[in-house]
């Protein structure tokens, strides 16, 4: 490690494979806690290159918990997180809101490190047990179209790091990885990312998948769409600027969608958004998200009716019924 160290505080890049063989001895516990947090602060101090995300992603990939639930057409809504915002936990909230749609949702996810509470915080806390067991989580998928992966039970190659992340509480490039490395590996994708760089990064990645996806950068450097102002979002059709008004509503301020200083206020919000008696902005945001991930399905179907299925989805109480199923099924 020591003479890898020097290599990059040179300012040199790690080639694909050099990147992968090194998670990988990291992940064997090769390299002491102190290596590991030097090797991680490299790419604080400087954008990580294609090379080397891919060679992560990799190195994850293939030690990973495996599971394969066939051809089935699915989605993640899974951001890299990292953006600072304080928001409340949008992507889990509108993944359930896809699902009591009707569309099928395999939702990659972990505690939060960089941020008060992340999707793993909030459903562990309203009651909902992870698992990598595959029969529950296919009777998950079967009668409430969603299930939740929680990544340390798929990535157990990363438990060394983990303490370390944590120690550090700052993004790292293992947030980068997050959304890239679901352990089902879905055919449809919606993920936010916290800078453009990454989302280049991100789209040259998708590219060479056969995914349908959607990469979102919110010009104010948030992970996901905001309604604060414009985002950028990448999908195989191009690169499109989109403000409030592609949705037909009208720009936020980002006090109105703080996700609280507690995990008990992130968990009191999720509720009352589920429970359809959240404030308007909240609701808006889970809408917006839904919609372009409904919308990633089938880019046939108008962003408008896209919102009117996740809108009915939230005030029909389905998405309400689909996460106190999973909750009832999970324990």
């Amino acid at each position: 490690m020591k003479d890898l160290l020097n290599y990059l505080f040179n300012h040199n890049d790690l080639e694909k494979e050099q990147a992968k063989q090194i998670l990988i001895e990291i992940s064997e516990g090769k390299h002491n806690e102190a290596q590991v947090a030097a090797f991680i602060s490299v790419f604080l101090m400087r954008n990580i290159s294609v090379e080397e995300l891919a060679g992560f992603r990799e190195a994850l990939l293939e030690l990973r918990v495996p599971l394969d639930f066939g051809n089935i057409d699915a989605i993640d809504l899974c951001g890299t997180g990292g953006d600072g915002k304080n928001t409340f936990n949008i992507s889990t909230l509108s993944s359930l809101v896809v699902a009591g749609a009707g569309y099928k949702v395999i939702k990659h996810g972990n505690y939060g490190v960089s941020s008060i509470c992340g999707s793993s915080n909030v459903l562990e806390s309203l009651g909902y047990i992870f698992t990598n067991k595959k029969d529950v989580l296919e009777e998950q998928l079967d009668k409430s179209n969603i299930c939740f992966l929680h990544a340390p039970l798929f990535h157990p190659a990363m438990k060394f790091v983990g303490p370390i992340r944590k120690s550090l509480g700052i993004k790292t490039f293992f947030n980068m990885l997050g959304p890239l490395v679901n352990p089902a590996q879905p055919n449809h994708q919606m993920t936010g990312v916290f800078s453009l760089h990454l989302q280049r990064l991100y789209q040259y990645l998708f590219e060479q998948s056969e995914k349908k996806y959607k990469i979102i950068y919110g010009l104010s450097g948030f992970d996901e769409i905001s309604l604060t102002d414009e985002a950028q979002v990448v999908s195989p059709d191009g690169v499109n600027i989109i403000s409030p008004e592609y949705f037909s509503t009208t720009e936020l301020k980002l006090a109105e969608i703080s996700g609280g200083d507690s995990i008990q206020e992130a968990c009191d919000i999720f509720i009352s958004i589920l429970k359809n008696k959240s404030t308007d902005a909240h609701k808006k945001v889970v809408l917006a998200n839904s919609a372009m991930a409904i919308h990633t399905f089938d880019t046939s179907v108008n962003i408008s009716d896209c919102w009117k299925q996740a809108e009915e989805s939230i005030e029909s109480g389905s998405a309400f019924e689909t996460f106190k199923n999973i909750v009832e099924i999970s324990s």
